[in-house]
């Protein structure tokens, strides 16, 4: 059998196997999930645990921000007790003799005198209250008993410290909510950086596989040569370390692979990993002009703004701790003591107030806390100022990587062309006996080697191009 129709015959045998293959994968049923970059994004955006924490975040800064508000309306408590002691909580014994026996005794005519007009007194009942005169009188008070009272305080001046703590409630819910952004954008790039590793290996799998045929090919080729006697199994040999290797490379790509899936399913939500991305289009990319963006439009400096806000804020509320307050109220108190007994107090009163609170010594500690706090408001601005800049530095320098990434693609499809090149006239010279195998097996080599170059130059330009658009806002 010649040597051409050796290469037919191992051709249409790769070709049946990949066929049979594609059959039984339509056969048996188990169709992967394919997500696309946008899908994974929604994914993210949506079951991220990140995200979730985030959306808490804008959630509890808009309670502080309502609790916050409540602080202008006055501000109602009510109070009451009860007790019960087993004595009186007042007992005394009061002697009146000495000033009601004098009182009695000067009385006595009269009482005479209206006993003959037949008035209907007891001589015995007023023998027996002259008796109870003489002796010391016994007072009991306070054994059980019940208050409570409601009472109402409007603030009428605090020093500004609710309409500033307002303003720090509002400044908390704004600064949340620009966090919530930053964990966006980071989520969307991670979900990037996954997806393009993803479809790099992927890529670097079917470059592995077309080496694969190719080093079929050059095997049925080495193996008739050595049939026929035209060279030694070293070259066979050779070929077969050279297929050892691409299976090694083959293997770590698949682990790879699979634990990318992994990542990027636990970082999008999935609960398994059977599924798979699907394979972009890697010739179509553009050059991205080297926009002039506005720093100001990011949200890390308007987190920058707003530090400088709420320290100056913070400054405001200390200020007003040290200012004096004034309230106005109204309330309603009732008392009763020894209830059960007929004699026993009770009393209902309501009242209107007013109350000013100036303070003194702590103007000592305040006015160094004053000043504490207005450092810090000068801290925060020089790191505004100190941190905008880096912020304009990294916006200038992602551009130029984005043009790099762009070049290096250019470069790798060059190096392709070059390579492809290569491998076929080492092929040709291999064939007509004028080069070696190391040399077909070395362009065989640098045709992978430029072929991943060009999969991961595309990939990093896709992660450094959502970088970009991140950055500016697109």
């Amino acid at each position: 059998m010649s040597k051409s129709n050796i290469k037919i015959c191992e051709n249409l045998r790769i070709i049946c196997v990949i066929c049979v293959l594609n059959v039984l994968n339509v056969l048996s049923g188990n169709a992967q999930q394919v997500l696309t970059l946008e899908q994974c994004k929604a994914m993210a955006l949506k079951n991220n645990a990140e995200m979730q924490n985030a959306d808490l975040s804008v959630k509890i800064a808009e309670q502080q921000k309502k609790e916050a508000f409540t602080k202008y309306f006055p501000s109602i408590s009510g109070t009451g007790m009860g007790f019960a002691a087993n004595n009186p909580l007042i007992s005394m014994d009061i002697d009146l003799s000495a000033t009601l026996q004098p009182m009695m005794e000067g009385m006595t005519p009269l009482i005479v005198w209206l006993m003959q007009q037949g008035a209907p007194i007891d001589p015995a009942a007023l023998q027996g209250l002259q008796q109870s005169l003489a002796q010391p009188q016994k007072i009991e008070m306070l054994k059980n008993g019940y208050v409570g009272g409601i009472m109402a305080t409007q603030p009428i001046f605090v020093g500004g410290q609710i309409i500033n703590g307002n303003r720090l409630a509002k400044a908390g819910a704004e600064v949340s909510r620009l966090q919530k952004q930053m964990s966006e954008n980071e989520v969307l790039l991670a979900t990037e950086r996954y997806f393009w590793q993803i479809v790099s290996l992927k890529e670097k799998m079917k470059t592995i596989d077309n080496s694969a045929v190719m080093l079929d090919r050059i095997l049925s080729d080495v193996k008739a040569a050595v049939d026929a006697g035209l060279t030694t199994r070293n070259d066979l040999l050779r070929v077969e370390l050279e297929q050892n290797r691409l299976e090694s490379g083959r293997l770590k790509a698949q682990n790879g692979l699979q634990i990318l899936k992994m990542a990027l399913a636990l970082h999008i939500g999935l609960d398994n990993y059977d599924f798979d991305v699907e394979n972009p289009n890697l010739e179509s990319f553009e050059n991205f002009p080297s926009l002039q963006g506005n720093v100001e439009n990011r949200p890390e400096y308007q987190l920058l703004e707003k530090s400088v806000e709420v320290a100056r804020l913070q400054q405001k509320m200390e200020i007003g701790k040290n200012l004096p307050t004034i309230a106005v109220g109204a309330g309603y108190n009732f008392m009763r003591f020894d209830w059960n007994k007929a004699d026993g107090m009770k009393n209902d009163f309501g009242m209107l107030f007013a109350t000013v609170s100036v303070p003194i010594s702590d103007w000592w500690g305040g006015s160094h806390a004053i000043k504490r706090k207005k450092l810090e408001v000068l801290k925060a601005e020089n790191t505004r100022r100190e941190q905008s800049d880096l912020l304009r530095l990294q916006m200038q320098q992602v551009g130029n990587e984005l043009n790099e990434a762009y070049r290096q693609i250019l470069l790798a499809k060059k190096s392709i062309a070059s390579a492809e090149e290569n491998l076929k006239i080492n092929r040709d010279n291999y064939n007509a006996g004028v080069t070696t195998l190391s040399d077909l097996l070395e362009a065989q080599n640098l045709l992978q080697q430029s072929r991943d170059q060009y999969t991961e130059a595309v990939s990093a330009y896709r992660v450094k191009q959502a970088e970009y658009e991140i950055m500016n806002g697109k």
